[in-house]
C-alpha cells in the first residue's frame, strides 16, 4: 500500500468515527501532516501539528518534560509518548501521532539512522511508543516512518469499532 492509500483510508476511518488527529513530527519535518492533508476531506479530521525538529522544541511546543529529554534523550520511547500526549492535550484532538528518531546520514545520541520511536495516544488507548527499525536512505526512512505512523493509527481505528 502506498502512503497516499494509507492516508486516504485513515481519513475515511476518522471521518466515519467523527474523530480528529494531530501530529508531532521530528525527523519527518511535517511529512505526515502533508500526506494526510493531500487527501480530500482531511480538513474535517486533521487539526494540525507541530514540527519539533530541534530537541528544545520538543519541550516548548510538544510538551515533553525537560527531565525526560535530559534523562532518556530525544530519541526514546518516553519522548515519543510524552510528545503524543502533549500534542493531544495542546490541540484537543482525539488522536495524536508523534515521531522522533534518526533519518541519517549520521547517528544521533548514539542511535543509528533508521531508529525511530512512534508515539500514539487516543480514546481508550493510553500513550504508547513502538520502535521502528528502518533501513534505507534518509528519504526512504522518512517515507517509511510516515507510512508506519498512519498504518499503526489505522490499525488501532479498525480494532476499536465504530464508537467514539
Amino acid at each position: 500500500m502506498t502512503p497516499e492509500t494509507t492516508a486516504a483510508q485513515l481519513v475515511a476511518g476518522l471521518l466515519s468515527r467523527g474523530q480528529t488527529v494531530a501530529t508531532a513530527e521530528s525527523l519527518t519535518g511535517g511529512l505526515i501532516g502533508a500526506t494526510i492533508t493531500a487527501i480530500p476531506g482531511a480538513s474535517q479530521v486533521y487539526l494540525g501539528g507541530v514540527v519539533v525538529y530541534a530537541t528544545s522544541l520538543k519541550h516548548l511546543l510538544g510538551g515533553v518534560n525537560e527531565d525526560i529529554l535530559q534523562s532518556a534523550g530525544a530519541v526514546s520511547p518516553q519522548t515519543a509518548e510524552a510528545l503524543a500526549e502533549g500534542t493531544r492535550q495542546r490541540t484537543g484532538a482525539d488522536w495524536a501521532i508523534a515521531v522522533t528518531g534518526v533519518a541519517g546520514p549520521d547517528p544521533q545520541e548514539g542511535h543509528q539512522p533508521g531508529t525511530v520511536w512512534l508515539g500514539l495516544v487516543g480514546p481508550g488507548h493510553p500513550a504508547s511508543a513502538s520502535l521502528l527499525e528502518l533501513r534505507g536512505s534518509r528519504e526512504q526512512i522518512r517515507v517509511q516512518t510516515v507510512d508506519a505512523a498512519m498504518s499503526r493509527l489505522l490499525l488501532l481505528l479498525q480494532g476499536s469499532g465504530s464508537s467514539s
